[in-house]
């Protein structure tokens, strides 16, 4: 995977609506469909070192979750991170890595961050 990329599920509408508003297909991003391409453990320890949790990364409304009947307030950083290295369910998304910087999430404070980083570089 290149330096800088974007997670996403391409049948997600925010994510979608996101890559239009970050106007991403104008950088060197690479963007990631994490539903056809898995994300890698590297890129989840890559992503991990810049934001320091493994837990700030898991989507607390994964369905998965309720099935598996895994309380998103008790998991541990460890097994926050098996979650993610399990399934692309249990990502927050979508997730912009570029040029050193983590942003993480559809928060419109998140998107106004990652949008005024991108016109920066």
């Amino acid at each position: 995977f290149s330096m800088n990329f974007f997670l996403h599920l391409s049948t997600c509408n925010t994510c979608k609506k996101i890559i239009k508003e970050l106007n991403l297909s104008k950088y060197n991003i690479e963007i990631i469909d994490v539903k056809k391409t898995p994300i890698t453990l590297a890129q989840i320890e890559k992503i991990y070192n810049k934001i320091g949790s493994y837990k700030s990364l898991i989507n607390k409304r994964a369905q998965l979750l309720k099935q598996k009947k895994i309380d998103s307030k008790k998991i541990t950083e460890l097994e926050a991170k098996e979650l993610l290295n399990d399934h692309y369910t249990f990502l927050k998304r979508p997730i912009l890595f570029y040029n050193g910087k983590v942003f993480v999430g559809n928060s419109k404070k998140e998107v106004e961050m990652a949008k005024k980083w991108i016109n920066e570089q």
